[in-house]
């Protein structure tokens, strides 16, 4: 199941850049749960083929993700914004003031991002 979401979230940022070919059989095998049998069928190819094409899209996405980061920077804002709400919800239950210096800092550190 985590390698799924990692290749829906990699399809997610990058797909566009893979070909149309490239992005219909990745979707089907991703998205659409196809086997690699039925997707072999639909497309006139080989399984091995169709194997083969995954293999090498995962390929691809990895290489922009390694070069780009674009996932991996997703993911540090999602969790400071996480953390910039919980500590919005401690300042108003209790006025903690240490909660917006740090609420400061997390929002400076997603602007470098």
């Amino acid at each position: 199941m985590e390698k799924i979401v990692a290749q829906g979230l990699l399809y997610d940022f990058y797909g566009e850049l893979l070909t149309e070919h490239q992005r219909r059989v990745y979707e089907d095998v991703v998205f659409n749960d196809m086997s690699l049998s039925e997707i072999a069928e639909e497309q006139g190819i080989s399984r091995q083929g169709v194997h083969d094409l995954i293999k090498r899209c995962d390929r691809i996405l990895a290489g922009y993700e390694e070069k780009l980061g674009l996932v991996r920077k997703f993911n540090q804002t999602k969790k400071m914004v996480e953390e910039i709400k919980e500590l919005a919800g401690r300042y108003r239950a209790g006025g903690d003031e240490s909660c917006i210096a740090r609420i400061e800092e997390l929002s400076d550190e997603i602007g470098r991002l």
